[in-house]
């Protein structure tokens, strides 16, 4: 705590649901990223497969840290909160109406129990190179190009290492500007959720809450590499729980456009924030918070029975 008091942080003990309720978010969001970057490194030989997902989550907690600051300070002017409010709604919108079309196809291929991609109808059989690109293609929010093309050796050793190297620091390149594309969603979300500090904080000392945004999307980062396996179990025995990451995305991105718009247009000197989320005195903080709530139990609702899929009888 005393270390928490010397960077002007503040710790209450709502903070721990903020933080758990971050959690979900990044690891259900989490879920398409990590299997893009296992996607990646398969176009590397096995041997450096996993060398280069470490090198990329080295990276991924640098640029995380550094994106994370950089947003707490550009939400400081209103501007960023109508920017990153209408980038939320875009993610949320373009999952609802746009990427739910291809899901049938896409959810052919899944993280493996090893934490690696596999086809979900034939486990033991190889992603073939065009169908691995291809996937890549699909998932990715940015076009990444890299790795070895084409067969390569059956021996890693059979590989000079000039060219393995050739190949390897493009392919963790590649796979920490995945990451970066990946993480602007989450970590403007983690930021929406906390809001602005307290009218009464001094503006150029840090957020208050700023330790809440970096331990989540520390946290986030951990779940891409290491837990998605377990967020898609969480998924396959609550299937709605999908839906309501995306809902709670939806509900901070509006979050962040009705907080531009309300104190842009009709904040006066009497008063300055008419839209107030962050006081319980104000009704836009109850709705905020409810809102959230209701979007995290819908996320429970409709659990499907364990074994559920195993004692299912075949039909046809």
């Amino acid at each position: 705590m005393m270390l928490l008091a010397f960077f002007s942080q503040s710790f209450e003990t709502h903070d721990l649901f903020v933080i758990a309720l971050l959690i979900v978010l990044e690891g259900t969001l989490s879920i398409d990223n990590a299997l893009v970057l296992g996607l990646l490194a398969k176009r590397l030989p096995k041997a450096q497969q996993s060398k280069a997902l470490t090198y990329g989550l080295i990276g991924a907690f640098v640029f995380r840290f550094m994106a994370i600051a950089a947003a707490t300070f550009l939400l400081k002017w209103t501007i960023f909160k109508l920017l990153g409010g209408g980038y939320l709604l875009y993610v949320a919108i373009k999952h609802f109406f746009f990427d739910s079309k291809d899901k049938d196809d896409r959810s052919k291929i899944r993280i493996g129990p090893d934490g690696h991609p596999i086809l979900e109808d034939d486990p033991e059989q190889e992603l073939t190179e065009q169908r691995r690109e291809q996937e890549i293609a699909e998932r990715s929010p940015v076009v990444m190009h890299g790795g070895v093309p084409g067969p390569q050796p059956v021996s890693y050793e059979a590989i000079s290492p000039r060219t393995r190297y050739a190949a390897f620091w493009p392919t963790v390149f590649v796979i920490e500007m995945t990451d970066i594309a990946f993480a602007i969603d989450s970590i403007v979300a983690a930021i929406g959720v906390v809001g602005r500090p307290p009218v009464d904080h001094p503006p150029e000392a840090l957020h208050p809450k700023l330790w809440v945004v970096v331990l989540g999307g520390f946290i986030g980062v951990i779940l891409m590499r290491f837990a998605a396996v377990l967020f898609i179990k969480l998924l396959d025995r609550f299937p709605k729980f999908e839906v309501a990451a995306y809902l709670l995305v939806t509900v901070i991105g509006a979050k962040l456009v009705i907080d531009w718009a309300g104190n842009y247009f009709f904040a006066t000197e009497a008063h300055p924030h008419p839209v107030d989320f962050h006081s319980p005195a104000s009704p836009a903080f109850w709705i905020f918070w409810v809102s959230m709530i209701a979007c995290f139990c819908y996320g429970f609702a409709g659990r499907k029975p364990a074994g559920a899929d195993q004692n299912a009888t075949p039909t046809g």
